[in-house]
């Protein structure tokens, strides 16, 4: 048990049975009135962001998370199927837990999986892949007062918007976070 005061960003925490992540969070001291704590968390499962008020002597419940570098293998059409890399064990993750996630994802890439109590409750990507651009149309060069960009899709099926410049073929790197182009591989 944890006081209120003492969330921080990233901290997993249980809230009436419920798993969530802190995202942010505000130590408020009114002039009258005792401290409290505004914090926004997001719920692990139903993958939902709230905001929520605590107390700052209330007392919160912070969970241990494992965490276990895993390989993705393939997509059997329902889940996500990952292997853990000690013990060859493989674990389903249903395809619309990891969404998200799935977009930047190629047979192979070595993940970390976080579970508690033994049941998986989400899966973290490098913060950065490269990916091979599949389809793009080409670059038509003009003139242009700022950086130009043009849709290309990659291996994973994931649509990024690339320079110009980049054709098919070309491998990529992409921030897993926020889904943008950083540069060419």
């Amino acid at each position: 048990m944890i006081t209120a005061n003492d969330l921080r960003r990233g901290v997993m925490i249980k809230v009436d049975n419920e798993l969530f992540v802190v995202l942010d969070f505000q130590h408020v001291k009114p002039g009258k009135g005792g401290a409290f704590v505004k914090a926004k968390l997001r719920n692990i499962t139903k993958n939902i962001i709230i905001e929520k008020t605590f107390r700052a002597t209330e007392k919160v419940e912070d969970i241990f998370i494992e965490k276990r570098k895993m390989q993705y293998l393939y997509n059997d059409g329902d889940n996500a199927v990952f292997m853990d890399l000690e013990t060859y064990e493989q674990e389903n993750v249903p395809n619309e837990f990891i969404e998200e996630q799935l977009k930047f994802l190629k047979e192979g890439e070595e993940v970390e999986v976080n579970f508690y109590e033994n049941q998986i409750i989400s899966v973290e990507l490098p913060t950065f892949v490269n990916l091979k651009v599949t389809h793009t149309e080409p670059g038509v060069r003009g003139d242009t007062a700022t950086a130009a960009y043009k849709p290309a899709t990659v291996e994973t099926g994931a649509n990024v918007q690339v320079p110009l410049f980049i054709n098919e073929g070309d491998i990529i790197k992409i921030d897993t976070r926020t889904g943008e182009y950083i540069e060419r591989a």
